[in-house]
């Protein structure tokens, strides 16, 4: 149950929750019991409900919480003057001491309703807000953004997404893709998805593809072969429906 991002550790957080982890520690405090609920406030797009998204990687980040002994020595060296057993601490922490109650991932969710309920230590749960906020957040928002879209259309129309090229990076296009799907997509152009998480790829092609030829003479070969061994002309076939569907006149 290792994340699917090499990205999502416990160091994917803001640093003031490792202060406050810090200060808690200090205090003695760190593993009295606390509990932190995780919810949003009004729903996205000015829609009426969202689909909560992301808990998978929530629980792989839980399953696989631990801090390395490279992120130790880099803490080390932004608190210079935290105590050397507060450092020792963080290398024993995981999360099996943690109580995670949580909606069905893909179901309706509405604003001020818990989405997830983290129960445990106070100073492992505040360490896990910023992670696990954004393991909500963006998953959310893209699979909310995505049942819109098929709600809008109906469920006779194919939804594929193409969103890779003008993603938030290469994580952001891996989780738009993925949770584009779950709101309600067919597939994705996105091959890297596909390959982690069985989500269909489709494609159509590019404009440099299209400028490529400049009329069909340009084809050397206008037949395809089919899984049967047998061949047919395709391009024959291409202009029969072209004329069928009256666009004559198109190259």
């Amino acid at each position: 149950m290792k994340p699917t991002n090499q990205l999502v550790n416990p160091m994917l957080t803001d640093f003031y929750q490792i202060t406050m982890a810090y200060a808690y520690w200090k205090a003695r405090v760190h593993e009295e019991e606390a509990v932190f609920e995780l919810f949003f406030r009004k729903n996205p797009f000015g829609g009426e409900f969202a689909i909560y998204a992301g808990l998978e990687e929530k629980l792989r980040l839980l399953e696989h919480f631990h801090f390395t002994e490279e992120h130790i020595a880099y803490l080390k060296e932004k608190i210079p003057h935290a105590e050397k057993g507060f450092f020792d601490w963080l290398k024993s922490v995981d999360c099996s001491g943690m109580k995670i109650y949580a909606m069905k991932e893909g179901t309706v969710a509405f604003p001020r309703v818990p989405l997830m309920r983290v129960q445990g230590p106070i100073a492992i749960g505040q360490m896990l807000e910023t992670s696990v906020l954004t393991l909500t957040n963006y998953p959310s928002l893209m699979t909310t953004n995505s049942a819109k879209y098929r709600l809008a259309v109906g469920f006779e129309k194919g939804l594929i997404e193409f969103g890779l090229r003008r993603a938030q990076g290469p994580d952001g296009g891996v989780s738009a893709s993925r949770y584009s799907y779950m709101g309600g997509f067919d597939g994705t152009s996105n091959v890297l998805a596909g390959y982690l998480f069985d989500v269909p790829i489709r494609g159509t092609h590019a404009h440099s593809y299209v400028q490529s030829f400049t009329g069909i003479e340009d084809l050397k070969d206008h037949t395809l072969e089919a899984a049967d061994g047998e061949k047919h002309d395709f391009v024959n076939m291409v202009l029969e429906t072209r004329n069928q569907l009256g666009f004559n006149n198109t190259n």
